[in-house]
């Protein structure tokens, strides 16, 4: 088991009550002083005390399993706005938000996030000129088709 797989099942223990959820884990390869840097999520969000507490929790861990021999250092946060959503957790997460999608062809869609299960999700698609009698279409994706999908800030 490399460190970066000992982590996350580390983590997964501090976080079995299924509130929150790992969105990535990196390990830097540093010899000298390593990083892991660690997202987490929950469906309402997360707070920065959240965060302190898993990163005192883990690093506990850590330093009592001697998980890493040399120096580290823990960053625990939350994915950032503009972070790409990478599980069907997120995506339902966002539903009602505006997403901006590039497919893995390149194509690129923009939408209102509808819905989202386990295999993909739906957009009601974001009409580039609004038409009197044209009506936005429903576009289903599958996760695998996906390279990107971004929630889109509106202000």
């Amino acid at each position: 088991m490399n460190v970066q797989e000992k982590i996350v099942e580390l983590l997964s223990a501090l976080l079995e009550d299924d509130k929150f959820f790992i969105v990535e884990v990196q390990v830097s390869s540093s010899k000298v002083r390593q990083k892991i840097t660690i997202l987490i999520d929950s469906d309402p969000g997360i707070s920065i005390d959240e965060c302190a507490e898993i990163s005192w929790k883990l690093g506990e861990m850590l330093e009592t399993q001697e998980v890493i021999p040399n120096a580290y250092t823990l960053e625990v946060s939350s994915p950032g706005v503009g972070y790409p959503l990478a599980m069907p957790r997120q995506f339902r997460k966002n539903i009602g938000r505006s997403l901006r999608v590039v497919l893995k062809d390149g194509i690129e869609k923009k939408g209102e996030l509808i819905s989202a299960d386990e295999e993909g999700f739906v957009l009601l698609e974001e009409l580039k000129k609004k038409k009197k009698d044209q009506v936005p279409a429903e576009l289903s994706f599958a996760y695998a088709d996906i390279a990107k999908a971004e929630v889109q800030i509106k202000f």
